[in-house]
């Protein structure tokens, strides 16, 4: 059975020794989810630990340009979030990233409140881009990343073949689309976001954000790649920005 979550992936520069931002980016995703409070983490035995300085201890808890899992500990609503540092050899443009992963249940409440997290993660992180997308949607998007010598394959559902990160010129161009989409000011510009005459639907269910970036919704209901609209939506935005991915032919 395939999981019943909401995948928040976000892209922002490396933490270095910025103490600051996990707090930011965890207190974005607390304000946005009511009644969520993540003060656990998980041991390296696998056993949840309580947090009661959380703020502290999360403040002090940087690891290799990364921060530990939180949780909320609640098995009947689990929410987490942790962040990993991609290095540069591995990363666009050769950048090193802070790759925040967060997930939550694909509930109603999770889904209303998906964009306000999607936005509050991406902006405490001061992120390039990011997405919020279903599980299962998030798998099949993943297998649009290939390449002939390091990850051959094609794409499910004829979508177009992205390139690997470290494939990818600049750290502002967002990797692939999802359903929820973070761009900030630098990524929107970077795939020449908006464009009036040719985003009027996309802007249509497309938010400005306070630091000038975008969250733009590209199916009304969370995106199912079984739904015969929601993946020509998916293709059609892909045509529409032929940067995303590294697509695009300089």
């Amino acid at each position: 059975m395939m999981k019943n979550t909401l995948n928040i992936k976000v892209y922002a520069p490396a933490l270095v020794s910025d103490g600051k931002r996990p707090l930011a980016i965890v207190h974005g995703l607390e304000r946005t989810l009511p009644g969520i409070r993540l003060e656990w983490t998980i041991s390296e035995d696998r056993q949840l630990v309580a947090l009661p300085h959380r703020d502290a201890w999360l403040a002090q808890a940087i690891r290799r340009g990364g921060f530990p899992i939180i949780c909320n500990n609640d098995e009947s609503h689990p929410v987490t979030i942790f962040g990993l540092e991609s290095p540069a050899e591995t990363g666009p443009g050769g950048h090193a990233l802070l790759d925040v992963d967060a997930q939550l249940p694909l509930d109603a409440a999770g889904i209303t409140a998906a964009v306000d997290v999607l936005e509050g993660v991406s902006e405490g992180a001061r992120a390039y881009w990011g997405h919020a997308t279903p599980f299962r949607a998030g798998v099949e998007i993943s297998r649009q990343t290939r390449d002939p010598v390091r990850k051959p394959g094609v794409p499910p559902r004829e979508l177009p073949v992205l390139k690997l990160p470290e494939d990818i010129r600049s750290p502002e161009i967002p990797h692939c689309l999802g359903w929820l989409n973070y761009w900030s000011a630098a990524a929107a510009e970077a795939i020449g976001f908006p464009d009036p005459a040719r985003d009027a639907e996309l802007l249509s269910r497309a938010r400005r954000t306070a630091t000038g970036g975008w969250v733009v919704r590209l199916t009304d209901e969370p995106l199912d790649l079984d739904n015969p609209a929601h993946l020509d939506a998916l293709k059609r935005a892909y045509e529409r920005f032929p940067e995303i991915g590294g697509r695009a032919v300089s």
